[in-house]
């Protein structure tokens, strides 16, 4: 999907008859393995044929005396050139974090620059640092689709691998820390399902999950892990769904009883009401994709009033994308008045949302012309600065939402902020921008001035935290080796440390050149002169 007609393979796929699965986890074909190997060793090939230059003029140069001499023209002009290679690769000056990194502490500058534990400086940085490890976590999809019934069928048509083992292990990890608690040696079944979490074949882990279910026949996990992994359409997942439900609620009351008898009955109970909550709105989602978008409301309504601490599963944003389905835009608005709060976490989700419902009042009679001799008015100004915020949020969405790049399903797993969560939110909510009329139009009009904005992960943010620099290496390992990671925002260099770096590496070059050919040099220095003189008279 990533490399043709994007949304077109997920339809093809979806209408498609199930084939034979094949592993998770093939090798990569040798086109692939050496086009990687290109990209990755692409400066490597640049550095060697330097080198190789350098070799090949050591004899006419005589660079070994001129080195010996101290040149120092040449050795201030390969100062110059690494200080630029190194500011374009990491945003910072090599010489000014030698500095505060190493000699600054030998100097003896840290202890003055140490802050009080309760002073206001120390508390903002704690925040800061806080804020950035926070958008670094990598967390659960929450419109993740099902593996059997959705990723499964695209690896049958396409030969590709849409999911990771990075994603798939981080997966794993998540169903250990939800489906699984300290007493499941009590239960035979629920051991068998313990380990069934960890095995990595999956059809491992399916034939685990028979032999729960013939130890037990109420085992709700093992409903829930043959849902997502064996069923092949969503009819088949739902029905296994609905099993896990009957099985589910009967051991979640069971629990609720004893909750209050020890410390392992509570930890009991979190085990059960996480595998509750789970199936209820994985029943949700088989609801929506079947059409039945108010009963999916309903479900997600119900769960967020009956489990209102589980605030980490991102219900909302479930629900935010079935109200847009039903066009409920007076409901979707009152979601996220509730949820796109500063004291909470912000996504993409709700930035982008918000940015659809403002655009939505004025896109249908917006023209760049007319705007721009009359000027914005209030509404589109609300609009526009809406865009700004998502764009500044997430800076990768809009080339998705413009289909400027092509979609691929959306990982298990998302890092906010970067591609991964974009692909995620596009994947789902593209449909609703192309609904509403100019919502497009004006997204595009505005999104490459809002991305020449976006701060760099060196600077203070506008109305977010500094764009953290962790996204990149989550996102490669998030998403597939066919597609091709943003990597953005980058920060062009300003036009000095380029004028600089070639101006002193030119001078560099005349000296050198003039000290050892200092007769053709002169000559060349005559012709220059001539011809300017003849110029000049000329104009």
């Amino acid at each position: 999907m990533a490399d043709g007609d994007g949304l077109g393979e997920v339809t093809s796929a979806a209408a498609s008859p199930p084939a034979p699965a094949p592993g998770l986890s093939p090798s990569l074909g040798w086109r692939e393995r050496l086009r990687a190997g290109l990209a990755g060793t692409g400066a490597s090939l640049w550095f060697v044929a330097g080198l190789g230059l350098l070799y090949a003029l050591r004899v006419p140069l005589r660079l070994c005396e001129n080195l010996a001499a101290g040149t120092s023209s040449l050795i201030s002009g390969l100062i110059f050139i690494f200080e630029w290679w190194y500011f374009h690769k990491h945003g910072t000056s090599f010489i000014e974090q030698v500095s505060v990194s190493h000699l600054r502490p030998l100097m003896g500058g840290t202890e003055s620059s140490i802050s009080e534990p309760g002073s206001p400086s120390s508390n903002r940085e704690s925040e800061t640092s806080r804020q950035n490890l926070s958008e670094c976590k990598v967390w659960r999809n929450p419109l993740n689709l099902f593996r059997g019934a959705e990723y499964r069928r695209y690896t049958w048509v396409t030969g590709k691998e849409p999911l990771t083992y990075y994603d798939m292990n981080l997966s794993a990890q998540d169903h250990q820390t939800f489906f699984t608690c300290d007493t499941d040696f009590l239960r035979p079944s629920d051991t068998v399902m313990q380990k069934a979490w960890r095995e990595r074949n999956p059809p491992a882990r399916i034939k685990a999950a028979y032999q729960a279910l013939e130890l037990n026949n109420d085992c709700a996990t093992a409903y829930v892990l043959l849902a997502e992994e064996e069923a092949t359409t969503i009819v088949d997942a739902e029905r296994l769904f609905k099993q896990a439900l009957k099985a589910g609620e009967t051991i979640y009351r069971r629990s609720q009883q004893c909750q209050h008898q020890s410390p392992q009955h509570e930890a009991q109970l979190r085990r059960d009401t996480n595998v509750l909550v789970y199936i209820k709105r994985r029943l949700a989602m088989c609801a929506r994709k079947l059409g039945r978008i108010r009963e999916a409301v309903k479900i997600m309504r119900d769960l967020m009033k009956e489990f209102p601490p589980l605030t980490m599963l991102n219900i909302h944003e479930n629900l935010l994308e079935s109200l847009l389905e039903l066009q409920a835009y007076a409901d979707v608005q009152a979601v996220l008045a509730k949820y796109d709060d500063i004291s909470l976490p912000k996504s993409a989700a709700i930035c982008y949302t918000a940015a659809l419902l403002k655009t939505r009042t004025v896109s249908d009679k917006f023209s760049p012309e007319t705007a721009s001799r009359r000027g914005l008015s209030t509404a589109e100004i609300n609009a526009v600065e809406a865009i700004h915020r998502a764009v500044e949020f997430n800076p990768h969405v809009p080339k998705y939402l413009l289909e400027m790049k092509s979609l691929i399903l959306p990982p298990e797993h998302i890092l906010k902020r970067g591609d991964s969560e974009a692909i995620a939110y596009a994947f789902f909510h593209l449909q609703h921008w192309k609904r509403i009329e100019g919502a497009l139009n004006l997204l595009q009009c505005t999104w490459e001035g809002t991305f020449r904005m976006i701060p760099y992960p060196l600077e203070k943010g506008h109305l977010f935290y500094p764009y953290p620099s962790c996204t990149e290496t989550a996102d490669r390992e998030l998403l597939p080796t066919f597609h091709h990671v943003s990597v953005y925002p980058k920060k062009e260099l300003p036009f000095f440390i380029h004028f600089t770096a070639g101006l002193c590496s030119s001078t560099a070059m005349i000296a050198l050149l003039t000290h050892q050919f200092p007769e053709i040099m002169g000559v060349f220095a005559k012709a220059v002169s001539m011809i300017s003189r003849t110029c000049v008279e000329y104009l």
